[in-house]
């Protein structure tokens, strides 16, 4: 099995000391040799933190696991890889997609081992867990704000001399999509800067608006 390896450290200060690759580089490379895996390269990001998948190092290995360089992604510790669950999930199924296998050495995820799979599986269920944390929590965020008068959605950038004809338009008696033919004629601006009326958007500054 031919293996990428992959190390990180956050602060700049540990990239340049070098403390911390050294370990997680020996760490893969003794697994390695262990479990006889031919390790073909080890990439790393020294001086990027775990927030998100956007670094090079990880984006390159992608890149070789894409294209059958590797058979696997190994890491010493899941946290070097990321420290959300969500990411961590996303990636377990990027590699189901492609066919290449998830190895983390501190949790014993090994998705190319039955034992392996079920403990990413354990993680990815905690991974939706936090996805529908997040998910009530925003509801909830907005609840509270309708509730306690906050309007929602984009401001409107709409001029008041705008909205009164739009108003004016339809009091006398015009269709929403009449309204949006009208405007798009005299070459009115949508609230958010384009250069199409619809019968929707109309409606949708209509009901936005007090009468």
């Amino acid at each position: 099995m031919k293996v990428v390896g992959y190390i990180r450290v956050s602060t700049q200060e540990q990239a340049d000391s070098g403390a911390g690759l050294a370990a997680q580089r020996e760490a893969i490379e003794s697994e390695c040799e262990r479990r006889n895996m031919r390790l073909v390269r080890i990439v790393d990001d020294a001086g990027y933190s775990a927030k998100n998948l956007k670094r090079p190092g990880i984006q390159e290995a992608m890149t070789m696991l894409k294209a059958h360089e590797a058979d696997g992604l190994v890491v010493s510790k899941l946290d070097r890889l990321s420290r959300s669950l969500l990411d961590f999930a996303s990636l377990m199924e990027q590699a189901r997609r492609e066919g290449w296998s998830l190895i983390a050495l501190d949790l014993g995820v090994d998705t190319s081992t039955p034992s392996g799979e079920m403990m990413a599986s354990v993680l990815a269920t905690f991974a939706q867990f936090e996805r529908r944390l997040i998910g009530q929590r925003t509801k909830d965020a907005l609840a509270v704000r309708k509730a306690t008068g906050t309007k929602l959605g984009r401001p409107r950038v709409l001029s008041t001399s705008i909205v009164r004809y739009i108003r004016d338009l339809r009091a006398g008696g015009l269709t929403y999509r009449a309204i949006a033919e009208r405007l798009n004629e005299q070459g009115v601006p949508t609230a958010q800067g384009g250069r199409e009326w619809h019968a929707g958007t109309v409606h949708s500054v209509l009901r936005a608006e007090p009468q």
